[in-house]
């Protein structure tokens, strides 16, 4: 099954083609790569209207390209959140907004389980877009593992933003193999764990991660501190070459072989407004013990 992130009030994806996307975040119009937008550029007079162009170096990283006054950051909301946005220099601006199904889908979980003891794990976890959602919908307390210092900061912003200093969010800058390793030697155990992976990345301490080599010993340990009555198991991939199969096949073997309960897999979406079509945003995987 797909998903799409249609409830979006504060962003949007006007259109899509030539490997771009035309987006508007909040009032700031920016257009960015997409590697994905392979169709051409049907009507090229809305993307003159965009505030900041991302520029490819073909050495690799680019550069933003100001054609209007654009703020330093500013905020998105969504739902009762709100978001640190901020254009960097690798393209991206801090959020990933399809991942908002995914918010609604572990929100509603833990709303519906009207249980107030629930622990939510999320791992390489960004600026916490699914971290807020989650503690926003009544966890009793969410660990924010990641390894980047940086992202950590932005993430607390978005805390604060969203007015949730006052709950249980536990922000760890760590490497996530061997945070969930410490985690079983201390008998801790989660009732929900998202993880968002790079396709390539390292750690703190220079630890090396490839996708492909490491979800699934990865998903194998996260297993051992997911507790006997857990809610949900997520993991997005946007690495290419990985398939809903792929993914459906890892959690069947692992957590669905012991613990039973149902997988769902298919592609995030986003809608496009211009032409009433969707964007390809990546894939997701997850079990529940439905």
């Amino acid at each position: 099954m797909n998903q799409i992130a249609k409830e979006w009030q504060d962003y949007e994806v006007i259109d899509t083609g030539n490997k771009e996307k035309l987006e508007r975040w909040n009032q700031t119009i920016l257009r960015r790569p997409d590697p994905v937008a392979i169709w051409p550029i049907e009507d090229e007079r809305a993307w003159n209207k965009a505030d900041a162009v991302y520029h490819r170096s073909k050495s690799g990283g680019g550069h933003w390209e100001m054609k209007k006054p654009v703020k330093e950051f500013w905020t998105i909301g969504y739902k009762g959140l709100r978001f640190k946005i901020s254009p960097t220099g690798f393209k991206h601006t801090g959020l990933f907004p399809e991942q908002a199904s995914n918010w609604d889908f572990m929100a509603n979980k833990i709303k519906e389980s009207k249980r107030d003891d629930l622990r939510i794990l999320n791992l390489f976890a960004y600026t916490g877009g699914a971290t807020m959602a989650c503690s926003k919908a009544g966890a009793k307390e969410v660990v924010h593992v990641d390894a980047s210092k940086g992202m950590i900061q932005w993430a607390k912003e978005n805390m604060q933003l969203s007015n949730l200093q006052d709950h249980t969010i536990r922000f760890i800058v760590d490497d996530c193999i061997k945070f969930v390793k410490r985690e079983q030697r201390r008998g801790r155990k989660y009732d929900g764990i998202v993880m968002d992976p790079p396709s390539y990345g390292r750690g703190p301490n220079g630890e090396l991660w490839k996708l492909e080599e490491e979800l699934f010993p990865l998903i194998q340990e996260c297993m051992k501190i997911l507790s006997d009555d857990a809610l949900f198991f997520i993991v997005n991939c946007y690495t290419t070459g990985f398939s809903c199969s792929t993914l459906n096949e890892a959690l069947s073997r692992s957590i669905q072989k012991e613990k039973g309960g149902h997988i769902e897999c298919g592609e995030n979406l986003l809608p496009v407004t211009t032409n009433d079509s969707v964007l390809p945003c990546g894939i997701f995987g997850r079990w529940t013990n439905d």
